[in-house]
């Protein structure tokens, strides 16, 4: 797979989905430094690799994008002892509740771990709901911003996901 483009590899993004399913099952969870305790690697985090909301798929390079960075964000995680982010938020979730699903309303923390490998940048987003456990998120390729704070880090970074 190394050295096709993307895409290149689009044709063959059912092995590819497979490989990557089966690596972050692997990982089961990792202990953060930066947040002092367990980041657990859930479904839900791979589902969003794969969804950007509900019954709307990602753009399949955008996954295999995304899949390409699973180990560099587990590393991350691990290693990294401060995190460049956070937000917290309220938002409505849906819970089961007396065998209901009900609508409740829920804090939401996300811690984001910025880091740039091989000239990358690669941003990885670990969240945690309401007193829950803190669980893997997402990972970010090359992203973009409006923020005035990201500008300079984001011009002074150039590069190629592949090693050298």
């Amino acid at each position: 797979m190394k050295g096709k483009s993307i895409e290149e590899r689009v044709k063959d993004y059912p092995d590819i989905r497979k490989e990557a399913q089966e690596l972050y099952g692997s990982f089961k969870k990792i202990h953060s430094p930066a947040l002092g305790g367990d980041i657990h690697f859930t479904s839900e985090g791979f589902n969003h690799l794969i969804y950007e909301r509900a019954r709307k798929e990602r753009d399949k390079r955008t996954q295999i994008l995304r899949f390409d960075m699973l180990e560099r964000a587990k590393f991350i995680l691990e290693t990294s002892t401060t995190y460049q982010e956070y937000e917290e938020s309220l938002r409505q979730i849906w819970k089961k509740k007396f065998k209901k699903m009900v609508q409740e309303s829920a804090l939401m923390h996300y811690w984001g771990f910025v880091a740039i490998i091989n000239n990358f940048r690669i941003k990885v987003i670990a969240r945690q709901i309401g007193n829950g456990g803190k669980h893997f998120w997402s990972v970010i390729p090359a992203w973009t911003t409006s923020y005035y704070r990201d500008i300079k880090l984001l011009s002074q970074s150039t590069g190629n996901l592949e090693e050298n």
